[in-house]
């Protein structure tokens, strides 16, 4: 349940950083809210999309390879600091509550989810000492001796 939670939320990422660099300008009419947060520019979206391709990228990887928690913890960077903007641009009066709440299941709650699975000594990824991986192979082991 909790690897296919992560998958979702990486492919969700992928997605939508792809979503932003191929098509902009649809990107910016489909998503809620965003046209509340100022003018349509076309760079600066496809700039955050890229930022979601690599978060993206990097989640998947620790996705496939529990031993890649560096890329994770460096998506979760990205990601826990864009929701930090958007709580910081609330608290300054320069967002609504209400569009805070928007933003709430897109940048907040993916942001502290990424950060809480990455960080080390998370229960959602298990890493395998080098003892455990030898002792889990060695059913497996082809016999050479007679």
């Amino acid at each position: 349940m909790r690897r296919a939670l992560i998958w979702a939320v990486d492919l969700a990422f992928v997605a939508n950083g792809l979503f932003m660099v191929v098509a902009p300008a649809a990107w910016y009419g489909f998503i809620p809210g965003v046209a509340n947060s100022g003018p349509f520019n076309p760079h600066f979206v496809r700039d955050i999309g890229c930022a979601y391709l690599v978060a993206g990228g990097g989640l998947l990887w620790f996705a496939f390879d529990g031993r890649a928690r560096a890329a994770a913890v460096i998506a979760a960077g990205f990601l826990t600091l864009h929701a930090l903007v958007h709580l910081l641009d609330w608290a300054a009066d320069r967002e609504s509550l209400m569009q805070l709440a928007i933003d709430a299941p897109t940048v907040l709650v993916p942001g502290a989810f990424i950060f809480k699975i990455a960080r080390p000594g998370s229960a959602f990824f298990k890493e395998r000492t080098y003892d455990q991986m030898a002792a889990a192979a060695a059913p497996r082991r082809i016999r050479t001796e007679l």
